[in-house]
């Protein structure tokens, strides 16, 4: 019986041990600590970004805005939850090669984009009303007109995941 106890504690620390080694390997080889970071290489560490980043390259919005000024919200909280919400669907998507393609924003990540832009554009989005003949009932985003400001004409941008 003691054996029997002996042999299962291991057992359940040897397995406790490989996973924690792999979560460890795993976010070793994704760099995983460059995503706590604001370099926008960090972006494309995974390669299905890397049409995104190119395109980034060549906006306008290079020169003032990199990756997390517009998809963070502000505070170190909200922004340490929003990278640690992201980074889970993006490994998981990227481990299980379940994400569209194109790829799609998600509604949440959608409206920190909205507030990025209105806070960062705000002596004009003020005067902007959305035009409610057109789009009743619909709330204005900047990206419905501007999908192409901070990636250029790159397939799908401008669109949220359902």
């Amino acid at each position: 019986m003691q054996l029997l106890k002996a042999n299962l504690i291991s057992l359940v620390f040897a397995s406790v041990g490989i996973l924690i080694g792999l979560q460890i390997y795993t976010f070793q080889f994704a760099e995983g600590f460059s995503y706590f970071s604001s370099d926008p290489r960090a972006c494309i560490n995974c390669h299905i970004m890397q049409s995104q980043y190119d395109s980034w390259l060549k906006s306008g919005h290079k020169h003032a805005a990199a990756c997390n000024d517009c998809h963070m919200p502000e505070g170190l909280v909200a922004k340490l939850m929003a990278k640690a919400s992201n980074g889970y669907h993006h490994s998981k998507g990227f481990t299980l090669q379940d994400f569209p393609e194109p790829i799609l924003i998600k509604e949440s990540n959608s409206r920190i984009l909205q507030a990025s832009c209105v806070r960062c554009h705000d002596q004009v989005t003020h005067m902007v009303q959305a035009n409610t003949a057109v789009y009743p009932g619909a709330e204005m985003r900047c990206v419905k007109c501007h999908a192409d400001v901070g990636h250029g004409n790159t397939p799908g941008m401008g669109r949220v995941a359902d």
